[in-house]
């Protein structure tokens, strides 16, 4: 799929990546291009799954949530054990990804909380209630180093 990708497009990508709120006007003039061709371009990159979605990176701390937390979790090996746990990650707001992962661990969470307070009242109210989890190990972010870099193309 990637093959269908010429230089524009690239260039569309990464600057949308950096900057998902360009307007189409200073976007078609970034990468020489009509507003209308951009437009075109940029819909179509949509539209066959380039680009899945724009939002928003909200500043944790600003919203009282600037602690950030990863678990490691390891399930019991029943025939639906992971099915069920999939389903209740699916509700759990502080829950930001879920990864199906190989290795020592079956899944890793990335949560966000308040604090340590709030990250224990998690850990009782919904990790250790969790559907066939065996183990689970619980590592807090100290800081970040690399987030969220730009694909290249």
């Amino acid at each position: 799929m990637e093959d269908c990708l010429d230089k524009t497009d690239r260039q569309i990508l990464r600057l949308l990546q950096n900057n998902g709120r360009m307007h189409n006007a200073e976007l078609a003039d970034k990468v020489q291009v009509s507003p209308a061709t951009c437009h075109r371009r940029v819909q179509r990159l949509f539209d066959e799954g380039y680009i899945s979605s724009v939002r928003a990176t909200v500043n944790a701390s600003r919203v009282g949530l600037g602690m950030l937390v990863l678990v490691g979790i390891v399930l019991e090996r029943t025939p639906d054990s992971f099915a069920l746990f999939e389903a209740a990650m699916a509700d759990q707001l502080l829950v930001l990804d879920c990864y199906l992962v190989a290795g020592d661990f079956d899944y890793f969470l990335k949560i966000r909380v308040r604090d340590m307070e709030h990250f224990d009242q998690f850990h009782a109210d919904v990790l250790s209630t969790l559907p066939s989890v065996r183990q689970t190990r619980t590592f807090f972010v100290v800081r970040s180093v690399a987030e969220a870099k730009e694909y290249s193309f």
